[in-house]
């Protein structure tokens, strides 16, 4: 007879409310003996227990594997929002020991015990143990909720330091948090606030030089202990779905950033004016009040590619629809704003206003795309509108019907980007702030409820947009922020962390949060520059612009004078108030010398977008982070492992953020190496602290030495024409850099329509060398370049192009050349 499998069986009674009389029974499944290791494809092993628990390894290459684990044997569908497509490995050994199983790649080795299913992954080439389970696979089930739980435990080596997961507002270094992933809509969060906006459950481990990545692919509220309790242990788990993780090998964390990146996704490179600046404002209406925003910019002379237009645009909150009476003649306003070099963002949210004269109410209404609860009601609950209600995103029917939606918007009237808010989904009046647990959805054929599919519902809702987008204009890139997503959601849109506050306290998390959602895949991402609630003083409006240069998304957004956001509200109140007494947040709403100041940092901006631009064509290719911390910098040097306020912006600039109100110095730490001061070329020795004098319009910015940076002339918006460059080129060792440049809009590069320049510096006997290779068939028609060298040491004999002798000026604290832009080697002969 055939031994039945059973879980371990604990009775355990739940007064659950409405079911005092009922028992519940609490399922705890734990492994038990392995009695077989079976590879049933290549690549994939499946290892089950005599009780029925099952893990299932996939070696998704050399450095990635993938582990499952089935509570019962049986797996849920291998069915994911997130990884890309991908086929397993192939050339793995399999071997069986006395107490272990192991699995081999060309990289790593990882032991199965056969007593207690727990995994143990080494390095193959050092040797060295990377990331041991400290307790066996846990799950816990109970009659009337199902699942409750699944756990793995991780030993946590004392010296290890943990980063990544996303938007959190700690530490950097995650080591003693409790944290959890669950989007919510924060309003004015704090520095102890959990959960917030997006969930991204991946995080970094460093020890002992090396570096390895966990990303939890299940979408359900999950749970992160990193050794909080001080045993030695760090767990995560899951509250529903299957426990389903990859480990992701360095052994360095840029090369775990990369990895992670490919298999969740690279983003798409965005339009050169979507790193412009952005002016945004809760507020922004009638058209007049545009208009007079507009032609402050350029009355001004600071730099703006694109205003915002928030919820009042809409006619009684309706999503793709128009106030008349602000808004009489929406395209001419667009073009109007176009021909002045403004592009147009505008807010939709998922909350549709119940309405049945409403079109997009009633179409959703007639083809079934509205969530509804297990009942079968439609799911209505506040918003802006007093009843909403909501798109089933995991309807693929669903997701093409949202985004025709745009058509009028987008193709019609001539609206160049989107901003998805309220998708966490943020509900009024209600505990939770979201849907009930039992609210269905399609979740694409596997119907669940909304615990699994609630923190995939941003994502969603910004892959529909993108989708929609790109079917309606597929020669264009398109432009999508969004403020909840999950990971992969970087494929889809930028991001930005939300309803923050005025305080030099956000400011330095800001700094923080843009850090940990860089390396956590989304390079694209910004805050409400000057804080969304509240109003700065014009000290900490300056720091928060000369930190949002370095931020991927460049945005002024607040929220005036108008009511908190956690609240519905009657339709004509938030207007109203909002014209009686306005509370701007323009670069020059605070006089000066804070508007020079202003102007002063968003033309840095401008002048570093060509570097920017290249950044991001690195990440959408190889998946490098825009934004580093020090560690990812290098991961060898003790000092970096906890530093939070510099960090490195692209491959070569070192950033160190002002965030202390009234500093008039600052002990920055450059990592190991040479760096030379980004305006003067003043050379400074790495791996060690440096103490330097602060002004006002001004902040520590530090050069790798040898780096090449290029630089555009400023100018009021991206689409004005430029006809020169300058090389910004740092004395120093030999280093190769880079400067990619395409049309800044459709896609056109993917057939060679680029220009990618390779620069290579190298001190020689007698000077300096730079040598430049083009590939690519783009034309930037530039008249002239500025090579523009810093830091040379004192005695310059000549400077030789292409091996004629050229004339040079003394600039500032340089020395420049000016060349046509096909030259091949620039030579500068130094008497030392």
């Amino acid at each position: 007879m055939k031994k039945q499998r059973q879980p371990i069986e604990l009775i355990k009674v739940e007064h659950t409310e409405g079911m005092e009389r009922y028992p519940d029974v609490l399922f705890e499944y734990a492994p038990n003996t392995v009695v077989k290791g079976v590879e049933d494809a290549p690549g994939r092993f499946r290892f089950t227990c005599e009780n029925g628990l099952t893990l299932r390894i996939e070696v998704v290459n050399d450095a990635v594997l993938r582990f499952r684990y089935a509570p019962t044997g049986i797996f849920e569908r291998d069915f994911s929002y997130v990884l890309e497509p991908a086929q397993p490995a192939t050339g793995v050994t399999f071997a069986e020991a006395t107490e272990q199983y192991m699995l081999s790649t060309a990289s790593l080795i990882c032991e199965i015990s056969k007593t207690d299913l727990r995994t143990r992954i080494v390095d193959r080439q050092s040797g060295q143990v990377l990331c041991e389970d400290a307790e066996p696979f846990y799950a816990a089930a109970t009659q009337m909720k199902g699942l409750i739980e699944l756990r793995i435990s991780k030993k946590a080596p004392k010296e290890a330091r943990y980063y990544g997961l996303g938007d959190k507002s700690c530490n950097l270094n995650l080591r003693g948090q409790k944290l959890q992933n669950w989007n919510t809509d924060a309003f004015a969060f704090d520095k102890n606030a959990d959960p917030l906006y997006r969930s991204i459950p991946f995080y970094y481990t460093l020890n002992a030089g090396a570096a390895y990545g966990i990303f939890l692919h299940n979408t359900s509220r999950s749970h992160f202990e990193f050794d909080h309790k001080r045993e030695g242990v760090l767990r995560f788990w899951a509250e529903c779905g299957e426990m389903d993780y990859l480990f992701i090998h360095g052994p360095k964390l840029d090369e775990v950033a990369k990895r992670y990146l490919h298999l969740t996704g690279l983003p798409e490179l965005p339009p050169l004016w979507a790193l412009g600046f952005h002016q945004s404002r809760w507020g922004y209406y009638p058209e007049s009040r545009v208009f007079e925003l507009v032609e402050d910019f350029r009355r001004h002379q600071i730099p703006c590619d694109a205003v915002y237009l928030d919820i009042d645009y809409m006619d009684g909150y309706r999503c793709f629809t128009w106030n008349k009476d602000h808004f009489p003649d929406p395209k001419a306003l667009i073009a109007a704003l176009r021909k002045d070099g403004f592009q147009t963002v505008v807010m939709i949210d998922p909350g549709i206003r119940v309405d049945p004269d409403y079109e997009v109410y009633r179409s959703g209404l007639e083809q079934g795309f509205f969530c509804r609860r297990s009942s079968g009601e439609l799911m209505t609950g506040p918003v802006w509108p007093p009843s909403c209600v909501f798109p089933d995103y995991t309807l693929p029917e669903a997701r093409s019907w949202w985004g025709e939606l745009y058509r009028e918007l987008y193709n019609e009237q001539g609206v160049s980007g989107f901003w998805n808010d309220m998708n966490e989904p943020a509900v009024f009046k209600v505990n939770n702030m979201t849907f009930p647990d039992a609210v269905q959805h399609h979740y694409d054929g596997d119907p669940c409820d909304h615990r699994k599919a609630h923190n995939i519902y941003g994502l969603q809702m910004s892959r529909a947009t993108n989708e929609g987008l790109k079917t309606l204009q597929p020669q264009k890139r398109p432009y999508l922020l969004t403020r909840a997503t999950f990971s992969g959601g970087q494929r889809y849109a930028a991001v930005w962390t939300g309803d923050n506050v005025a305080s030099w306290e956000h400011l330095r998390l800001a700094n923080l949060q843009c850090q940990r959602l860089s390396i956590s895949g989304f390079s694209m991402c910004g805050t409400d520059v000057g804080g969304f609630v509240d109003q700065p003083d014009g000290e900490l409006f300056v720091r928060w612009l000369q930190l949002g240069i370095f931020h991927g998304v460049f945005r002024i957004h607040s929220m005036g004078n108008n009511a908190s956001g956690n609240a519905s509200v009657d339709e004509n109140a938030v207007q109203e108030a909002a014209a009686a007494d306005r509370l701007d947040q323009e670069p020059w709403s605070f006089g000066e010398p804070f508007t020079a100041q202003a102007r002063q940092a968003i033309e840095l901006r401008y002048q570093l977008l060509p570097y920017l631009y290249t950044a991001f064509r690195q990440c959408a290719t190889n998946g490098a982070p825009v934004i580093r911390s020090l560690a990812f910098y290098d991961q060898e040097d003790p000092q970096t492992w906890d530093r939070e306020d510099e960090f490195v912006f692209g491959p070569h600039l070192l950033v160190a953020p002002v965030l202390r109100k009234g500093a008039k110095f600052q002990r920055v730490y450059l990592p190991k190496g040479q760096w030379l001061d980004y305006h003067t070329g003043a050379t400074l020795v790495g791996g060690q602290f440096h103490r330097v004098a602060l002004k006002p319009e001004t902040f520590p910015l530090y050069v790798q030495a040898g780096a090449v940076i290029p630089n555009h002339p400023v100018r009021q918006h991206t689409g004005e024409a430029v006809t020169e460059a300058t090389l910004r080129v740092y004395y120093g060792e030999g280093m190769e850099s880079v400067w990619y440049e395409d049309a800044g809009e459709g896609y056109d590069y993917a057939t060679g329509a680029y220009c990618q320049r390779r620069f290579r510096t190298e001190k020689t006997a007698d000077g300096f060398c730079l040598t430049q290779t083009v590939e690519g068939n783009y034309q930037a028609g530039y008249e002239r370049i500025r090579v523009l060298f810093l830091g040379l040491p004192d005695g310059v004999g000549g400077v030789l192009v292409d091996g004629k002798q050229v004339s040079f000026d003394s600039k500032g604290d340089g020395l420049e050349v000016v060349l046509g832009e096909g030259f091949g080697e620039v030579r500068v002969d130094v008497f030392c």
